[in-house]
């Protein structure tokens, strides 16, 4: 399902004047394309009237983790954008940008990213952040590891109920690879349920069936009221990388390549990754995700 959000931060004044935001500095012009480097920002400056919108594709575990409801406003405080969200899987997501629907995306498949880039769909992929995936489920008869590899198949071997996301995002592409990588061919599994659902539909599904699936710790931790615990965490197999790609203006006349410049520029700058860094950690006591944009350089 897609689910649109507009984000719209502008200054509120009592009297009946115009609207306006502020800039941190010059982040028209600048060209992350050029160079891997996150671009500097600068303290606000001048006033500026909102320029228009850019279309966001998006994973739905950034809308889902509550982090696009932190930074866009402000993005949009910062550079005159307001955004329009499709939350999304990272697959649909892609397929957005293949069809020039977004102008810009957020999403978490390295591999397809690249291939996405590759094939002249994008400009360029830069790292952004990261998490990690977990998988959770009941308390037993699965006990607390790091093993994902000895925990799919203990789910296989066992005939335990597992709830795949189903929905071609970057999660179901890791879950996809960590069955194969044990050896194990899901659909053969007879309590092996496809949602076609988002992370957080997911696990409500997962909490009624109590069943096991696949999450990334971000949704987890915003969304945790279940009865479901972690059950494996922690591997390397399990590290969730976050890129940003502008979407190539070539595809049509409809693509606002100059917002989606703008944030790209934005959210690699420094500001915007310690703004990445600071959430969560009042609410959990860590970041939910890691800023990664040094990894450009």
């Amino acid at each position: 399902m897609r689910e649109k959000i507009i984000f719209v931060a502008a200054a509120v004044c009592l009297a009946l004047s115009p609207v306006f935001v502020f800039a941190r500095g010059a982040a028209e012009g600048s060209s992350p394309g050029a160079s891997q480097s996150a671009p500097s920002q600068e303290a606000p400056k001048t006033p500026v009237t909102v320029k228009g919108t850019i279309r966001l594709s998006t994973t739905t575990s950034t809308q889902d983790s509550g982090l696009l409801d932190y930074l866009l406003p402000k993005f949009t405080a910062a550079t005159g954008w307001n955004v329009d969200v499709i939350s999304v899987g990272t697959g649909a997501a892609l397929q957005m940008g293949r069809d020039g629907e977004a102008d810009v995306l957020l999403v978490h498949a390295k591999a397809q990213e690249e291939e996405f880039v590759s094939q002249g769909h994008g400009l360029k992929r830069f790292d952004v952040m990261y998490n990690d995936f977990i998988v959770v489920g009941p308390p037993a008869p699965i006990a607390h590891n790091d093993d994902v590899q000895g925990t799919f198949k203990a789910i296989a071997n066992q005939n335990l109920p597992f709830v795949s996301r189903g929905d071609k995002s970057g999660t179901h592409t890791m879950e996809l690879s960590l069955w194969k990588a044990a050896g194990i061919e899901p659909d053969k599994l007879s309590k092996y349920t496809s949602a076609g659902q988002g992370m957080g539909a997911t696990l409500q599904m997962a909490n009624e069936m109590q069943a096991y699936t696949l999450a990334d710790r971000a949704t987890w931790l915003k969304q945790k009221n279940s009865s479901l615990v972690i059950v494996c965490e922690k591997g390397t197999e399990l590290l969730n990388f976050y890129g940003v790609i502008a979407v190539n203006p070539a595809k049509n006349s409809r693509i606002n390549a100059q917002g989606a410049q703008d944030f790209v520029s934005w959210i690699l700058s420094p500001a915007a990754q310690a703004l990445i860094g600071q959430y969560g950690v009042e609410e959990f006591g860590g970041p939910l995700f890691t800023p990664n944009a040094g990894a450009n350089r």
